[in-house]
């Protein structure tokens, strides 16, 4: 043991130049822990963390490993208690119920575009009509989806609309995506649609430079969809203003199963391309004017525009947290270029993650963060390795014959290479988060990638440039022919036989390990780095838990079982698409099935009838109701009901009885049936103390605040 503690000190003595990429690693680990914590934590409790890393800093020697392991504490301290007060700055009320045919007036804030319409975020809400929250618990902000036949919107309109609001739902089923805590950290107090057209009471122009960009963007998604057919002009938006909502449904699912929906996602690809794009053009461009050419350093001068137009790219997209770290590290790289410093780093990488972190620390626990920093890490980390891989390959080049050849050749090669690094280095992040992996991706992005960079692109910043003009028809048409072509690369790939699979969902340890692991490959030169790759493999490894048997929504309205071939039913009346899909992507299929009984089955009693189905699973009884008629009938012969509509001390034979109410208190429920007997979680109870779930002590405390606190 004293042997391999001193060749660890070694290799940590050897690495120290890398010490500092472990600083936004420490960070982020104080901000997972709190989202794992079981109850919110004290405010005091990050920043005495971070206090007593600096007392413990103050103590150690200089230039120690403890004086390291201190600064991480410090960072975790600091994450901890940055997202403890965000949490707590945040908080706004949130409607309790459901609100029907409600008046709802607000100043629109932000308008997104769908396929079939628009919908609009609203703030300075206010809810007219009858069972309205009183003024203490009136939402901040809210978000609806307006009809079609509303008049042209302008971000700083005061509107008026005839509405349906709900509180944001939470998760579909334990360990789910939970829209609940994204919408705390957006301050949305309430979800809804539109049951007529919306009326402009006090037409606004934006003020202050958030809200104008966000009115230029509005407007100039507006011209892109009229210029484009909707299928086009879906994607263009999203490439050039961030608006993914206006993407069709059938193209936006084509990308996804062939390995393209990163394209839609303005991230590095598209910063990069931008950047490219503006420092070719103005370099060239004093390079056309050797006067000015001799007397000027056209690099610096074309670095400078590049980083003015990421800037205003990213803005404009609406800041997604892909486009901040590229942001960053398209910043970081282009004030390399004007200090003359190495443009391409981990470290790079590391001070945008902790720019990203400070700006938005909820950020870390979302599918974009943690998959677009993963790409680049691995990507900066095989260019690290291949180092003299590459200069073997320049070496080359001067020897051959046809040096264009072997460039083409060499260009391709490097595209395969990055497409496969990213592709892995994702992969396992996209099974966890959205139960789906793309395995022909390595084919579209061979054909879309470059189809985007050499056409798509180029015509969108001419576009961009013309629209001061009225002349960005000019650009947008031939942009749109790219698009149809990236389009029909996603259809064709997507079409093929096991484009891409569903995958169960991975336990929450899967991805911790998988973090660890892969960080420890990535971010270290020496060879102990390999150690992390046994650790992701486990991670890999670990397989999904046993499914639930039975499942309710936290509206309790919908009813589904798990049959003991995996595949998931729906056994009730109403059936919810959303929380259906949830439940079969998680078990690793396409879509739930409605219930339908086997003849044998149906000869024991088993299957539905209107308002009642049963099923049975060993020694289990299972009655599912959803007709207040038929609740005496299954209450009578079943040992577990689940039921639509209210059976408080209505049904007293079964074993356990779950109803609406159970589902409007806890959330939506889990059951598990074994011969031992029944085991039951909710999504409240799962996701512990905390201010965005309903009913919890914490959420009742923040519940008070007023409005814009």
């Amino acid at each position: 043991m004293t042997g391999v503690r001193l060749w660890l000190l070694q290799q940590l003595d050897a690495e120290r130049g890398r010490w500092v990429l472990w600083l936004p690693v420490a960070m982020g680990l104080g901000i997972a822990v709190y989202f794992e914590l079981p109850s919110e934590p004290a405010l005091w409790l990050g920043p005495t963390i971070a206090g007593g890393g600096c007392l413990a800093f103050a103590l150690a020697p200089a230039g120690s490993k403890a004086r390291a392991l201190c600064i991480g504490l410090v960072a975790a301290g600091f994450g901890l208690g940055l997202i403890t007060w965000r949490t707590s700055n945040l908080a706004a009320p949130t409607i309790s119920r459901p609100l029907f045919s409600i008046n709802v007036e607000g100043r629109i804030a932000d308008i997104q575009r769908l396929p079939d319409g628009k919908r609009v975020v609203l703030e300075a809400v206010r809810l007219k009509g009858g069972n309205v929250p009183p003024a203490e618990m009136m939402p901040v902000r809210l978000r609806v989806s307006l009809s079609r036949g509303s008049p042209p919107l302008t971000v700083g309109d005061r509107i008026l609309v005839l509405a349906n609001l709900s509180p944001p739902s939470g998760p579909a089923v334990p360990g789910a995506f939970d829209f609940q805590r994204v919408a705390w950290y957006l301050q949305l107090g309430a979800v809804g649609y539109a049951l007529g057209p919306a009326v402009v009471i006090e037409p606004g122009r934006p003020s202050g430079l958030v809200r104008a960009i966000d009115a230029l963007r509005a407007d100039v998604t507006d011209r892109i969809m009229r210029a484009l057919p909707p299928g086009e002009g879906g994607v263009v938006a999203a490439l050039l203003t961030g608006e993914q909502s206006a993407v069709d449904k059938d193209v936006a699912q084509a990308m996804r199963d062939a390995g393209l929906a990163h394209i839609l996602s303005i991230s590095g690809l598209h910063i990069v391309f931008v950047v490219g794009l503006v420092m070719g053009l103005i370099r060239y461009g004093i390079a056309l004017v050797p006067p000015l050419a001799l007397r000027v350093d056209a690099k610096k001068i074309a670095a400078v525009f590049a980083l003015a137009a990421a800037l205003f790219y990213t803005a404009l997209a609406g800041a997604p947290v892909p486009a901040q770290r590229a942001c960053a590290m398209a910043a970081f790289a282009l004030l390399a270029v004007l200090l003359d410093r190495t443009a391409l780093s981990l470290r790079l990488v590391a001070w945008s993650a902790v720019i990203v972190l400070i700006a938005t620390p909820e950020s870390l626990t979302g599918a974009s963060f943690q998959m677009s920093f993963s790409a680049v890490v691995a990507l900066i980390a095989a260019w690290e390795i291949g180092a003299a891989w590459r200069r073997r390959l320049h070496e080359r080049a001067e020897q051959v014959r046809h040096r264009w050849l072997w460039r083409v050749l060499v260009g391709l090669a490097a595209s395969l290479a990055t497409t496969l690094i990213a592709s892995v280095a994702t992969g396992a992040f996209a099974a966890y988060h959205f139960n789906r992996l793309s395995l022909l991706g390595v084919v579209a992005n061979l054909l879309g990638v470059p189809l985007t960079g050499f056409w798509i692109m180029p015509w969108g910043l001419l576009a961009m440039l013309l629209m001061p003009l009225g002349l960005e028809r000019v650009a947008l048409v031939p942009m749109g022919w790219g698009v149809e072509g990236l389009n029909s690369i996603a259809f064709h790939v997507a079409a093929w036989p096991q484009a891409a699979a569903l995958v169960p969902s991975l336990p929450g340890a899967s991805l911790w390990l998988m973090t660890i692991g892969g960080l420890w490959f990535c971010l270290w030169r020496r060879r102990w780095r390999l150690a992390g790759l046994p650790v992701v493999a486990v991670a890999l490894t670990l397989g999904p838990g046993k499914a639930p048997d039975l499942l309710m929504s936290e509206d309790g309205r919908v009813l589904g079982l798990r049959d003991e071939q995996g595949v998931v039913h729906v056994a009730s009346t109403r059936v919810d698409r959303f929380v259906t899909d949830t439940w079969a992507r998680r078990s690793g299929q396409e879509g739930a099935r409605k219930w339908t009984a086997s003849a044998d089955e149906q000869a024991l009693g088993l299957g539905c009838q209107t308002g009642l189905c049963r099923w049975r699973k060993g020694p289990w009884r299972v009655a599912m109701v959803s007709d207040e008629r038929r609740l005496a009938e299954a209450c009578g012969s079943a040992d577990v009901v689940l039921s639509t509509v209210d059976a408080q001390g209505k049904c007293r034979g079964p074993r356990l009885v779950i109803d609406r109410r159970d589902a409007w208190r806890d959330g939506a429920h889990a059951l598990w049936l074994d011969e031992s007997g029944v085991r039951r979680e909710t999504t409240n109870a799962a996701r512990g103390d905390r201010p965005w779930v309903p009913n919890s002590p914490s959420r009742q405390a923040k519940a008070v605040k007023a409005p814009g606190a």
